[in-house]
């Protein structure tokens, strides 16, 4: 068995352990669309049926993905009141052999939701097929769902300046290479919505996967970090089974391009904590990440908190 096999259980071990994810907010409204119109690339309609299989986290289920022939991209629009009209495409982990569909997706949307951000749950091909080795399948899925969202920003009330993307393990090595391979496709244009920048205005990476050469402790050639690379947040346990390297490396490579990047590296947290609540620092790095958004000037500052005046202070 290869490393990443085993990796991909080991991911859904740790998915099954994980703990119970507490969502006090409604139900957000959600609209499905197919990422590609009519016949998918690549794929000719023997595969298996897609198959949903779950696990208990502390009584609450597990959703996991697989057998994805069909990509679609489900977009979790925030309350009116909060919009702040940017976005985020969100790419579930899973060892590129399922998706970890609520823990690394739907909660994400919730989430982001919470801060005003539009999610955009791209559901990407998986499992991995033994004729698409570096995993062209899902980045054409990746680059083919930015494109369509900056395509319909003005239908769905997106700044399509600020559109991100965001990615678990698996889909945070998905989502570091569709930040620096949006120069060219991993597919041909095929209408008017591949003529739309596939390129993300910033990425997120929490704990990604084989980014680094382990031989050298390097960045891999793959992911050609330049300084029009976006802007980037990393987050990763330092006792990760999956090095926590990869951030580094990342990060370091966009500091000596000089673009933007902020790295979170916390002592303990392991892989596959998604954003659940625990007692773990790792937990926190939403509220890193949403400070970091602000300070981008992705989301807008919160307001300064009002001082009370001396004089009302002595009353």
């Amino acid at each position: 068995m290869t490393t990443r096999s085993n990796f991909a259980w080991t991911a859904v071990l740790l998915l099954l352990a994980s703990t119970a994810f507490a969502a006090d907010a409604p139900a957000p409204t959600t609209t499905v669309v197919d990422v590609w119109p009519g016949q998918v690339p690549g794929e000719s309609g023997e595969a298996a049926p897609e198959k949903t299989t779950a696990g208990n986290a502390v009584g609450a289920p597990i959703k996991l993905l697989t057998n994805v022939t069909h990509p679609t991209l489900t977009i979790y629009k925030p309350d009116s009141a909060i919009d702040t009209h940017a976005s985020v495409v969100i790419c579930p982990g899973g060892g590129y052999s399922i998706l970890a569909w609520d823990l690394e997706g739907e909660e994400v949307a919730t989430w982001l939701n919470s801060i005003g951000v539009t999610g955009i749950l791209v559901k990407y091909r998986v499992p991995a097929r033994k004729d698409d080795p570096e995993h062209l399948l899902p980045l054409k899925d990746a680059q083919r769902t930015i494109s369509l969202v900056r395509s319909k920003a003005k239908d769905w009330n997106l700044d399509p300046k600020k559109i991100g993307i965001l990615g678990f393990s698996a889909g945070g090595n998905l989502a570091a290479k569709a930040s620096t391979h949006f120069d060219q496709r991993a597919y041909e244009a095929i209408d008017d919505v591949d003529q739309a920048s596939c390129r993300p205005d910033f990425t997120v990476l929490v704990y990604p996967a084989w980014l680094v050469d382990d031989k050298k402790a390097e960045l891999k050639a793959e992911f050609p970090v330049t300084a029009q690379t976006p802007p980037a947040f990393c987050a990763h346990a330092a006792n990760d089974g999956i090095s926590p390297d990869s951030s580094i490396e990342y990060c370091r490579a966009l500091r000596h391009a000089k673009v933007p990047a902020d790295l979170h590296v916390y002592s303990t947290g392991g892989h596959g904590f998604g954003l659940r609540p625990s007692a773990e620092p790792c937990s926190t790095w939403p509220q890193r990440c949403e400070e970091w958004m602000r300070s981008q000037k992705i989301i807008p500052a919160k307001p300064a908190a009002s001082v009370p005046s001396p004089a009302a202070t002595s009353r």
